[in-house]
């Protein structure tokens, strides 16, 4: 599996060129509220909440924002969050899952549902493209906190199902079971994560021309930027020169 690519990974990338901060710590501090308010409010006690803050602090959020994100699960006791999938397909037949974290179902399914048909694709019924995808732990590291040799033995030495490093990142991937395991084994050298968290990994990927690439990933874009969606997944191949020609063009 190594050289893993996905929009999880492209997002990343995607971030940084367009620095989209608002849009980032404002889905971060949901998660992290959402977590809070679901568990402990100790990072220690609680893995949701203590992945949220890590990739909040390698998104370089702010510490008070942190804070902020934290209390208000006291403060909007009465908000209700739950977290939605919804599967389709999107231009050229590329399969998708969304993660939603709502407290409006039917807004959240009216949007998506609109982006969708925007692009030229649907959304489908529940299980419509999950058979296509399997679901991972997936770690991803900054690459200057730890070099390739020393992630990939850190990696194996905590149990990982494969490691791989990108441009910027390096991606440890592990089964569904095993993920919280591997992950306060790699927490004992390894502090902060940029993303960490179970995944849906497309079994198999299709490639495109570079036009209907950027289709493709303006669609993704687009989903993305919409408040209630966390992340969205698909079976999409994409090299690292076709991915810089469509994020600069």
């Amino acid at each position: 599996m190594a050289g893993h690519s996905h929009w999880a990974g492209i997002k990343h990338k995607k971030g940084r060129a367009d620095k989209q901060r608002s849009k980032i710590f404002s889905k971060l501090s949901k998660e992290i509220t959402v977590a809070a308010k679901l568990g402990s409010k100790d990072p220690s006690m609680n893995s949701r909440l203590r992945s949220a803050i890590q990739s909040a602090r390698s998104s370089n959020m702010p510490k008070e924002n942190i804070e902020r994100a934290i209390n208000k699960s006291e403060i909007n006791k009465n908000i209700n969050y739950n977290t939605l999938f919804y599967e389709g397909f999107g231009p050229e037949k590329v399969a998708i899952i969304v993660e939603a974290l709502t407290d409006n179902k039917n807004r959240t399914v009216t949007n998506i549902r609109k982006i969708f048909q925007k692009f030229g694709g649907n959304l489908g019924e529940s299980g419509a493209v999950a058979h296509q995808f399997n679901q991972r732990g997936i770690i991803r590291i900054d690459k200057k906190k730890i070099s390739d040799n020393d992630i990939l033995e850190l990696a194996i030495n905590s149990g990982a199902e494969d490691c791989s490093s990108e441009n910027l990142y390096h991606e440890i991937i592990t089964t569904k079971e095993n993920f919280n395991k591997v992950k306060l084994n790699i927490e004992k050298k390894i502090k902060d994560f940029i993303s960490s968290g179970i995944e849906w990994m497309p079994i198999n990927k299709v490639s495109l021309d570079e036009e209907k690439t950027k289709s493709v990933l303006n669609f993704l874009t687009m989903l993305e930027d919409d408040d209630d969606v966390q992340h969205v997944y698909a079976n999409l191949k994409i090299d690292n020169a076709k991915l810089q020609k469509a994020l600069t063009a």
